[in-house]
């Protein structure tokens, strides 16, 4: 965050698990809060998160400057911060995390479902999603119709989309065959509807689309639709490598 940024005092206490709002206005209120020496007389005041020394009871208030989050993505929602016209995955925050102004890293259609990462770390978000990266992505698929060895190794061999755009090779495997067929697919880039695009080349159509595989970041299964969670520690030093911020993460709740 820039250091110009500022934010009430009750927010920036409650993002940090100080208490409710209500609960810190009481903590306030009983002088128990000072900034930079001088008590707080004011929940509502506003404080510079890079500049300013918050403390409670005399320990120091740590602020984190990113927040990492993994969610399994619902059918019907936009992969957007804001949309005129329906819901984006943002909505689904609560206040608390919506306070960083994450992103999503990359985007899925609006019916696809699955693994989208959201943060407000650009650099790592820019090294995921750079083209000469080829991070790889894995996807599970309905199919109508019967995909089948040689749509294998059309995919591998790379599809040439209806731009005349040739992927780079994907690595297709075959779940079940028939008229509705499941699949799972790797590809190492993210083109425009892309997965969706590569079965029409073959002459068949995806049904259902679901992200499992993000880099080194897995689905977490025991996230419904719509839910949420911070990595894990563990997580992000695989994402992120020697680079990662383990000491943003506090946590990995699971959010409705």
């Amino acid at each position: 965050m820039a250091e110009k940024d500022s934010y009430r005092l009750d927010k920036v206490l409650a993002n940090t698990g100080i208490g409710s709002r209500r609960e810190i206005k009481a903590i306030v209120k009983a002088k128990r809060v000072t900034v930079n020496g001088v008590v707080a007389k004011d929940a509502d005041m506003h404080v510079r998160l890079l500049e300013d020394t918050i403390e409670v009871d005399g320990r120091p208030v740590l602020f984190r400057e990113y927040i990492y989050l993994v969610m399994n993505k619902p059918h019907g929602v936009l992969s957007a911060t804001e949309d005129k016209h329906g819901r984006v995955v943002v909505d689904l925050l609560q206040p608390e995390y919506q306070f960083f102004k994450p992103f999503p890293v990359g985007r899925l259609d609006k019916d696809t479902e699955g693994l989208l990462l959201l943060t407000n770390d650009g650099k790592l978000a820019h090294e995921l999603l750079s083209p000469k990266k080829h991070v790889a992505k894995t996807y599970y698929a309905q199919i109508s119709g019967a995909v089948t060895e040689d749509d294998g190794r059309a995919f591998a061999q790379g599809i040439v989309l209806d731009d005349g755009y040739k992927t780079l090779p994907g690595e297709l495997q075959i779940i079940r065959s028939g008229a509705q067929s499941e699949i799972k697919l790797t590809i190492y880039e993210g083109k425009f509807h892309q997965v969706k695009r590569m079965f029409a080349a073959v002459g068949k159509k995806v049904t259902y689309l679901k992200r499992l595989t993000m880099g080194t970041l897995q689905l977490d299964d025991s996230l419904a639709p719509g839910e949420y969670r911070e990595l894990t520690v563990e997580e992000l030093a695989m994402l992120a490598g020697k680079g990662a911020q383990e000491a943003n993460n506090s946590g990995n709740r699971t959010m409705r």
